[in-house]
């Protein structure tokens, strides 16, 4: 069914409010993928403050030009799903690339992220750096790591003092 030109206004109007809305968008093509799989994204998604928009290609490079963003849509030849994430990129990133990886893993179809774009920074983020970016480790496990390297150094010596203090006595 074709789109009037009203709801193509409307698409673009509504397109146009959730992109100020969000922090994040990740573009995502996708083939093969059943609809149950995208209600189940859809569930992970929305627990983080993100959602899952298929727009027409056309409309959604609308959008992106009245916003300023440098992403052709229209260059794709499969299918394109826009996630709107509230948070910042990493806040989706590891959801997404989850999803893909167990689609892929399972034969169920292929969701490759193409890119994301920081509408706070107005960065553009290229597929590579979306995977390196979605395979991080979370912020509690980063910190972590960092406290045990700050620490680190100081329990040696500590061990080694003790070790000095045996042999003395």
């Amino acid at each position: 069914m074709a789109l009037t030109k009203k709801q193509k206004a409307e698409l673009i109007d509504q397109g146009s409010e959730r992109l100020k809305q969000n922090q994040t968008l990740v573009f995502a093509e996708f083939k093969g993928v059943t609809v149950e799989h995208f209600k189940s994204l859809r569930r992970e998604l929305k627990s983080v403050g993100a959602d899952i928009q298929v727009l027409k290609k056309r409309l959604l490079n609308v959008i992106l030009k009245n916003a300023g963003v440098a992403f052709d849509p229209q260059t794709r030849k499969e299918q394109l799903g826009t996630i709107f994430a509230k948070g910042d990129l990493s806040s989706v990133a590891a959801i997404i690339h989850k999803f893909s990886k167990s689609l892929i893993k399972g034969k169920k179809g292929e969701l490759t992220v193409l890119g994301a774009y920081n509408v706070l920074d107005k960065q553009l983020v290229d597929g590579n750096e979306f995977k390196v970016i979605a395979t991080l480790p979370s912020r509690e496990v980063l910190l972590a790591q960092i406290a045990m390297l700050l620490t680190m150094p100081v329990k040696k010596v500590l061990i080694a003092l003790n070790e000095r203090a045996k042999q003395t006595v």
